[in-house]
C-alpha cells in the first residue's frame, strides 16, 4: 500500500506465498537496512515450495544412481516391439550379414569346383593374400569404372541434391493444400517405376525414333543424338534419376519442414523479417540436420550410383561412358567368372563407402550436428 512503512521505518517486504492466502512462506526485501538497493531474485526457489527442498543424495556426495530394470522386466515390457522388429532383423541377417562373410573370396584363389557346395569351395580354395587386389589395381578398366562413378556421383551431388530441398520449400509455401497434394503426388509417383519403365519412357521421348526426333524431322531439322551420345551420357542419367527420385527427397524435406516451430516464423515476422529473411534464418537452419544426415548417407553410397540404370544403357553408349563399379563387378565376377577379383572390387567399394561415412560423420559433429550415429 502506498506510503506505508513497517514499525521500524523500513520499506515493507514483498511476501511470496506458496500456499493458502495469509500464510507467508518467504520474504524478499527491495532494500537492505543500510538503504542500499538489493537485487531481487524472484526466480530462486521459495522456502517451503517443492522446488526449494533439496534432493536426497547418497552419502559421501556420490551422484544418485538410477536402478536398472531386470532382464525379465524389460522383456515383458518390450516383447511386442521385439516381435515386430524380428522380420526386419532376419532379413538383414540373411541378406546382408551372412553374404558379407563371402568377402573372404577376395583373399583366396577361388575355385568353384573344389567342393560340392559353395561353402566347401570357399574353404578348400587356397589363400593368396592381396594378389586379387594387385590384379584389380593393375586393370585399366577398373580405373575407367572408378572415374565414371566419381564423376557421376559428384555431378548428381552438386546439381541433383539441392533440387528436392527447393521443391519442398516451394510446395510448403503453397496455400492450397489440395494443389500441394496434387503436385506432391505427381512428382512422387515415378519413384515407384522400375528402371526399365523409366528408360523406356526416355527412349520414346528422346530416342532416334521418339517424339522429339519426329517433331524435328517434320520441321526439316536434324534430330539430336541424346540416348546414344557418350559425351552427354552423364546429363542423361542425371535427368533420369532426377525425374524418378526427386519426389522421394521432396517428401523427406516436407516432413522436416512441418517439424519447424511456427512461432519462429511469427517472431521473425514481428521483428520485420521479410520472406527471404525468414527463409534464410528460420527455414534453412531448421532443415540443416536433415540435410546433413542425407548428405552423409549420400556420401556413403558415393561409389554405388546404380546397376540397372547403367546396365540397360551400357551397350547404347559404350563401355567407356557407362561402365561404373557395379557393372564392372557384374561383368568381371559373373560373366568372366573371375570371382576373386570381382569380390576384391566389391570389397574395395564397401570399404571406401564406410570411410566416407565415418569422415562425413566426424565433420558433421565438428560443426555441431548429430550426424548418423553418436559414439557412447
Amino acid at each position: 500500500m502506498k506510503g506505508t512503512t513497517d514499525a521500524g521505518g523500513q520499506p515493507p517486504a514483498v511476501r511470496l506465498a506458496d500456499g493458502p492466502p495469509g500464510q507467508a512462506t518467504g520474504t524478499v526485501k527491495a532494500e537492505d537496512r543500510a538503504g542500499e538497493p538489493r537485487r531481487t531474485n524472484l526466480d530462486s526457489p521459495v522456502a517451503g515450495s517443492s522446488a526449494a527442498r533439496p534432493l536426497p543424495t547418497p552419502p559421501d556426495g556420490a551422484p544418485p544412481t538410477r536402478r536398472r530394470a531386470s532382464f525379465g522386466a524389460r522383456w515383458r515390457r518390450d516383447w511386442p516391439l521385439l516381435l515386430m522388429a524380428l522380420p526386419a532383423v532376419l532379413l538383414l541377417v540373411v541378406f546382408h550379414y551372412v553374404p558379407t562373410l563371402g568377402n573372404v573370396v577376395a583373399f583366396k584363389d577361388y575355385d568353384q569346383w573344389s567342393g560340392d557346395t559353395a561353402i566347401e569351395a570357399i574353404v578348400n580354395s587356397p589363400w593368396i593374400g592381396f594378389t586379387n587386389f594387385a590384379e584389380l589395381f593393375a586393370d585399366s578398366q577398373f580405373w575407367d569404372a572408378l572415374r565414371n562413378t566419381l564423376l557421376i556421383t559428384t555431378f548428381q551431388l552438386v546439381f541433383f541434391f539441392p533440387l528436392p530441398i527447393a521443391l519442398a520449400i516451394l510446395l510448403n509455401s503453397v496455400v492450397s493444400t489440395r494443389l500441394r497434394g496434387f503436385v506432391q503426388t505427381v512428382v512422387y509417383l515415378p519413384h515407384f517405376f522400375s528402371w526399365v519403365l523409366v528408360i523406356t519412357f526416355f527412349l520414346q521421348m528422346l530416342g532416334g525414333s521418339g517424339l522429339l526426333a519426329q517433331v524435328l524431322r517434320d520441321n526439316g531439322l536434324e534430330p539430336w543424338d541424346v540416348m546414344t551420345n557418350p559425351d552427354t551420357f552423364i546429363l542423361l542419367v542425371s535427368s533420369e534419376s532426377l525425374w524418378k527420385d526427386v519426389g522421394w527427397g521432396t517428401i523427406i524435406f516436407l516432413a522436416a519442414l512441418t517439424a519447424i516451430d511456427q512461432s519462429l516464423y511469427e517472431a521473425a515476422a514481428s521483428d520485420g523479417a521479410n520472406r527471404w529473411r525468414r527463409l534464410w534464418h528460420v527455414t534453412l537452419p531448421g532443415l540443416r540436420p536433415v540435410v546433413v544426415l542425407l548428405l552423409i548417407l549420400q556420401l556413403g553410397n558415393a561409389l554405388s550410383v546404380g546397376f540397372e540404370q547403367f546396365i540397360l544403357q551400357r551397350d547404347a553408349v559404350g563401355r567407356q561412358a557407362a561402365e561404373v563399379l557395379d557393372t564392372y563387378v557384374y561383368h568381371l565376377g559373373l560373366l568372366t567368372q573371375d570371382y576373386g577379383v570381382g569380390a576384391a572390387a566389391g570389397l574395395f567399394k564397401a570399404v571406401i563407402g564406410l570411410i566416407l561415412i565415418l569422415v562425413a560423420n566426424r565433420v558433421a559433429r565438428r560443426f555441431g550436428e548429430e550426424g548418423v550415429f553418436v559414439r557412447s
